[in-house]
Protein backbone atom coordinates (compact mmCIF):
# COMPACT_ATOMS: atom_id res chain seq x y z
CA UNK A 1 0.00 0.00 0.00
CA UNK A 2 1.20 3.04 -0.93
CA UNK A 3 1.66 6.60 1.21
CA UNK A 4 -1.72 8.06 -0.79
CA UNK A 5 -3.86 5.22 -0.40
CA UNK A 6 -3.17 4.77 3.32
CA UNK A 7 -4.39 8.88 3.75
CA UNK A 8 -7.20 8.10 2.32
CA UNK A 9 -7.79 4.41 4.55
CA UNK A 10 -6.99 6.45 7.62
CA UNK A 11 -9.34 9.68 6.92
CA UNK A 12 -12.51 7.35 6.02
CA UNK A 13 -11.37 5.88 9.85
CA UNK A 14 -11.90 9.14 11.26
CA UNK A 15 -14.84 10.68 9.71
CA UNK A 16 -16.55 6.73 10.59
CA UNK A 17 -15.34 7.37 14.22
CA UNK A 18 -16.51 10.91 14.21
CA UNK A 19 -20.06 9.68 12.99
CA UNK A 20 -20.38 6.61 15.32
CA UNK A 21 -19.15 9.34 18.33
CA UNK A 22 -21.72 11.66 17.27
CA UNK A 23 -24.55 9.03 17.22
CA UNK A 24 -24.01 7.79 20.22
CA UNK A 25 -24.32 11.57 21.86
CA UNK A 26 -27.51 12.00 20.55
CA UNK A 27 -28.89 9.01 21.72
CA UNK A 28 -27.70 9.17 25.54
CA UNK A 29 -28.93 13.11 24.69
CA UNK A 30 -31.94 11.89 23.85
CA UNK A 31 -32.01 9.20 26.63
CA UNK A 32 -31.79 11.85 29.25
CA UNK A 33 -34.07 14.03 28.26
CA UNK A 34 -36.54 10.88 27.84
CA UNK A 35 -35.43 10.16 31.69
CA UNK A 36 -35.63 13.49 32.79
CA UNK A 37 -39.63 14.36 31.06
CA UNK A 38 -40.55 10.65 32.33
CA UNK A 39 -39.59 12.09 35.76
CA UNK A 40 -41.20 15.13 36.08
CA UNK A 41 -44.70 14.64 37.59
CA UNK A 42 -47.96 16.13 35.38
CA UNK A 43 -49.13 19.81 37.21
CA UNK A 44 -51.95 18.87 40.11
CA UNK A 45 -53.38 21.15 41.95
CA UNK A 46 -51.73 22.24 44.98
CA UNK A 47 -52.45 19.68 48.01
CA UNK A 48 -54.40 20.85 50.42
CA UNK A 49 -52.57 22.42 54.06
CA UNK A 50 -53.06 19.91 56.99
CA UNK A 51 -55.19 21.43 59.70
CA UNK A 52 -55.09 19.75 63.19
CA UNK A 53 -58.43 18.74 64.16
CA UNK A 54 -57.96 18.65 67.99
CA UNK A 55 -57.14 22.51 67.78
CA UNK A 56 -59.78 23.64 65.37
CA UNK A 57 -61.80 27.05 66.66
CA UNK A 58 -65.68 28.16 65.86
CA UNK A 59 -66.30 32.05 65.44
CA UNK A 60 -70.18 32.83 65.92
CA UNK A 61 -72.48 35.34 66.45
CA UNK A 62 -75.64 37.13 65.43
CA UNK A 63 -76.03 40.12 63.02
CA UNK A 64 -78.10 42.61 63.55
CA UNK A 65 -79.77 45.84 62.10
CA UNK A 66 -79.96 49.22 63.61
CA UNK A 67 -82.65 51.64 63.47
CA UNK A 68 -86.37 51.11 62.13
CA UNK A 69 -86.41 47.78 59.12
CA UNK A 70 -87.41 49.00 55.55
CA UNK A 71 -90.87 47.80 54.78
CA UNK A 72 -90.43 45.40 52.07
CA UNK A 73 -92.11 45.86 48.32
CA UNK A 74 -94.89 43.44 47.53
CA UNK A 75 -93.81 41.86 43.72
CA UNK A 76 -96.70 40.98 41.49
CA UNK A 77 -95.87 37.66 39.80
CA UNK A 78 -99.70 37.28 38.00
CA UNK A 79 -97.49 38.21 34.63
CA UNK A 80 -97.01 34.14 34.72
CA UNK A 81 -100.15 31.55 35.90
CA UNK A 82 -97.60 29.63 37.24
CA UNK A 83 -96.42 31.99 39.74
CA UNK A 84 -99.08 32.39 42.04
CA UNK A 85 -100.02 35.01 44.32
CA UNK A 86 -97.87 37.99 45.09
CA UNK A 87 -93.95 38.09 47.01
CA UNK A 88 -92.20 40.33 48.84
CA UNK A 89 -88.89 41.54 47.86
CA UNK A 90 -85.50 40.20 50.26
CA UNK A 91 -82.93 42.38 49.54
CA UNK A 92 -83.34 43.22 53.62
CA UNK A 93 -84.76 40.47 55.79
CA UNK A 94 -84.88 42.31 59.02
CA UNK A 95 -86.95 40.13 62.15
CA UNK A 96 -87.11 41.83 65.60
CA UNK A 97 -84.00 43.37 64.66
CA UNK A 98 -82.09 40.53 63.36
CA UNK A 99 -80.70 40.85 59.85
CA UNK A 100 -80.80 37.59 57.53
CA UNK A 101 -78.99 37.00 54.33
CA UNK A 102 -76.07 38.17 55.82
CA UNK A 103 -72.60 36.70 54.29
CA UNK A 104 -69.59 35.78 56.43
CA UNK A 105 -66.54 34.55 55.80
CA UNK A 106 -63.06 34.70 56.31
CA UNK A 107 -61.76 37.49 54.72
CA UNK A 108 -58.00 37.48 55.26
CA UNK A 109 -55.74 35.61 57.59
CA UNK A 110 -55.12 32.18 55.89
CA UNK A 111 -52.23 33.29 54.31
CA UNK A 112 -51.00 30.37 51.79
CA UNK A 113 -53.03 27.91 52.59
CA UNK A 114 -54.41 25.63 50.28
CA UNK A 115 -58.64 23.55 50.97
CA UNK A 116 -59.54 21.04 48.66
CA UNK A 117 -62.78 21.87 46.73
CA UNK A 118 -65.70 20.04 48.11
CA UNK A 119 -67.49 17.42 45.89
CA UNK A 120 -70.58 17.64 47.29
CA UNK A 121 -72.24 20.09 44.98
CA UNK A 122 -74.14 23.33 47.00
CA UNK A 123 -77.84 23.41 45.27
CA UNK A 124 -79.83 26.43 43.96
CA UNK A 125 -83.37 25.58 43.94
CA UNK A 126 -86.17 27.22 41.67
CA UNK A 127 -89.71 26.83 43.82
CA UNK A 128 -92.88 28.96 44.11
CA UNK A 129 -90.74 31.80 41.16
CA UNK A 130 -88.37 32.56 43.82
CA UNK A 131 -84.46 31.57 44.10
CA UNK A 132 -83.71 29.00 47.33
CA UNK A 133 -81.75 29.94 49.24
CA UNK A 134 -81.39 33.88 48.28
CA UNK A 135 -77.80 34.22 49.28
CA UNK A 136 -75.64 31.24 48.77
CA UNK A 137 -71.85 30.52 49.71
CA UNK A 138 -69.41 28.12 47.20
CA UNK A 139 -65.70 27.59 46.63
CA UNK A 140 -64.67 28.48 43.79
CA UNK A 141 -64.60 25.20 41.26
CA UNK A 142 -67.03 23.35 43.56
CA UNK A 143 -70.42 22.44 41.70
CA UNK A 144 -73.44 24.09 41.75
CA UNK A 145 -76.42 22.19 41.04
CA UNK A 146 -79.59 24.42 39.78
CA UNK A 147 -83.05 23.33 39.86
CA UNK A 148 -86.53 24.38 38.57
CA UNK A 149 -89.29 22.95 40.97
CA UNK A 150 -91.49 24.97 39.08
CA UNK A 151 -94.44 24.24 36.08
CA UNK A 152 -93.07 27.29 34.56
CA UNK A 153 -89.40 27.64 32.34
CA UNK A 154 -86.83 29.92 34.06
CA UNK A 155 -84.21 31.39 32.58
CA UNK A 156 -80.86 31.49 34.96
CA UNK A 157 -78.85 34.68 34.63
CA UNK A 158 -75.52 35.27 36.57
CA UNK A 159 -73.89 38.73 35.50
CA UNK A 160 -70.72 38.39 37.07
CA UNK A 161 -67.40 40.77 37.14
CA UNK A 162 -64.97 38.01 37.47
CA UNK A 163 -66.43 35.12 36.43
CA UNK A 164 -67.79 33.91 33.00
CA UNK A 165 -70.89 35.17 32.40
CA UNK A 166 -74.33 33.03 31.01
CA UNK A 167 -77.51 32.64 30.54
CA UNK A 168 -79.31 29.22 30.40
CA UNK A 169 -82.85 28.22 30.03
CA UNK A 170 -84.54 26.11 32.36
CA UNK A 171 -87.85 24.52 31.22
CA UNK A 172 -90.22 22.25 34.36
CA UNK A 173 -89.35 18.87 35.08
CA UNK A 174 -85.47 19.32 33.11
CA UNK A 175 -82.30 17.93 34.60
CA UNK A 176 -80.87 19.73 36.64
CA UNK A 177 -78.08 22.35 35.22
CA UNK A 178 -74.75 22.10 36.93
CA UNK A 179 -72.20 25.18 36.98
CA UNK A 180 -69.26 26.36 38.51
CA UNK A 181 -67.44 29.64 38.73
CA UNK A 182 -63.63 29.79 38.91
CA UNK A 183 -62.71 33.26 40.53
CA UNK A 184 -63.27 34.52 43.81
CA UNK A 185 -66.59 36.79 44.10
CA UNK A 186 -68.65 38.48 46.41
CA UNK A 187 -72.29 38.79 45.66
CA UNK A 188 -72.31 38.03 42.37
CA UNK A 189 -75.90 39.14 41.08
CA UNK A 190 -78.15 36.31 39.31
CA UNK A 191 -81.58 36.81 37.82
CA UNK A 192 -84.14 34.96 35.94
CA UNK A 193 -84.95 37.13 32.65
CA UNK A 194 -88.27 35.60 32.33
CA UNK A 195 -89.27 36.91 35.96
CA UNK A 196 -87.82 39.67 36.87
CA UNK A 197 -88.16 40.13 40.45
CA UNK A 198 -86.56 36.89 40.97
CA UNK A 199 -83.05 37.82 42.09
CA UNK A 200 -80.09 36.19 44.30
CA UNK A 201 -76.48 36.60 45.03
CA UNK A 202 -73.65 33.66 44.84
CA UNK A 203 -70.38 34.40 46.99
CA UNK A 204 -67.68 32.58 45.33
CA UNK A 205 -64.73 31.62 47.57
CA UNK A 206 -61.39 30.43 48.18
CA UNK A 207 -61.91 28.83 51.64
CA UNK A 208 -64.23 26.78 53.48
CA UNK A 209 -64.87 29.83 56.09
CA UNK A 210 -68.02 31.01 55.38
CA UNK A 211 -71.59 31.46 56.69
CA UNK A 212 -74.72 32.93 55.64
CA UNK A 213 -77.16 34.45 58.42
CA UNK A 214 -80.44 32.90 59.31
CA UNK A 215 -83.82 34.89 59.88
CA UNK A 216 -82.42 35.21 63.31
CA UNK A 217 -79.39 36.44 62.56
CA UNK A 218 -77.30 34.36 63.40
CA UNK A 219 -74.11 31.98 61.86
CA UNK A 220 -71.65 29.52 63.09
CA UNK A 221 -67.83 29.17 61.00
CA UNK A 222 -66.43 25.98 62.35
CA UNK A 223 -63.15 24.47 61.86
CA UNK A 224 -60.54 27.38 61.83
CA UNK A 225 -56.91 26.83 62.57
CA UNK A 226 -55.99 29.05 65.19
CA UNK A 227 -55.06 32.74 64.48
CA UNK A 228 -55.92 36.50 63.24
CA UNK A 229 -58.38 36.86 60.97
CA UNK A 230 -60.53 39.80 59.05
CA UNK A 231 -63.79 38.50 59.35
CA UNK A 232 -66.24 40.18 56.74
CA UNK A 233 -69.66 41.02 56.78
CA UNK A 234 -71.77 41.67 53.50
CA UNK A 235 -74.96 42.87 52.65
CA UNK A 236 -76.26 43.07 48.80
CA UNK A 237 -77.65 46.48 49.94
CA UNK A 238 -76.41 48.08 52.84
CA UNK A 239 -72.11 47.02 52.21
CA UNK A 240 -69.25 45.32 54.15
CA UNK A 241 -68.29 45.30 57.61
CA UNK A 242 -65.08 44.11 58.72
CA UNK A 243 -63.91 42.60 61.85
CA UNK A 244 -60.65 41.36 63.19
CA UNK A 245 -60.70 38.66 65.61
CA UNK A 246 -57.88 35.88 67.40
CA UNK A 247 -58.84 32.42 68.38
CA UNK A 248 -56.83 29.85 69.85
CA UNK A 249 -56.59 26.22 69.92
CA UNK A 250 -60.73 24.76 70.57
CA UNK A 251 -61.61 28.30 71.35
CA UNK A 252 -64.69 29.38 70.10
CA UNK A 253 -65.12 33.13 70.20
CA UNK A 254 -68.48 34.99 69.51
CA UNK A 255 -68.43 38.07 67.27
CA UNK A 256 -71.65 40.24 66.87
CA UNK A 257 -71.72 42.96 63.65
CA UNK A 258 -74.67 45.24 62.89
CA UNK A 259 -75.67 47.11 59.78
CA UNK A 260 -77.55 50.74 59.65
CA UNK A 261 -79.35 52.20 56.60
CA UNK A 262 -77.12 53.29 54.12
CA UNK A 263 -74.51 50.55 54.88
CA UNK A 264 -73.08 52.75 58.12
Amino acid sequence: MNKKTGWRISVSALALCGLLLTAACNKKENTEQSSNTMSQPAATAPAATPIDPATVATVNGTVKFDGTAPKQAKIDMSQDPACKGMNEAENVVVDGGDLANVFVYVKDGLGSRTFDVPAIPVVLDQSGCKYHPHVLGVMAGQTVQIKNDDQTTHNIHPTPKDNREWNESQPPSSPAIEKNFAREEIMLPVKCNQHPWMKMYINVVKNPFYAVTDKSGKYEIKGLPPGDYTIAFVQEKLGEQDQKVTVGPKETKTVDQSFKAGGE
